[in-house]
């Protein structure tokens, strides 16, 4: 993405290995998940930034970087093990 901004492609975090009690911040949107021994999961939290969400929102390449994201959130969970 030759003349995107630093950030594209950036609002989500990675999902891919997310470490149990620390939070993993995209650009946007952050997540928390909780583990409560092995891989049982005991809570998950997400926030988001909503001042980050109105500049990115702004941005001349908004559409095409969301759909980036998207992407790249739908390949992620479609390879994350069960």
């Amino acid at each position: 993405m030759d003349n995107s901004p630093e950030c594209f492609g950036e609002m989500f975090p990675n999902i891919l290995d997310l470490p149990s009690g620390q939070n993993v911040a995209g650009k946007v949107f952050t997540v928390r998940l909780e583990k409560a021994g092995g891989l049982m999961r005991s809570g998950r939290k997400i926030t988001v930034d909503e001042h980050a969400w109105k500049e990115c929102q702004a941005c001349p390449v908004f559409d095409e970087c969301y759909k980036f994201c998207m992407a790249k959130m739908a390949l992620s969970a479609a390879i994350i093990p069960q």
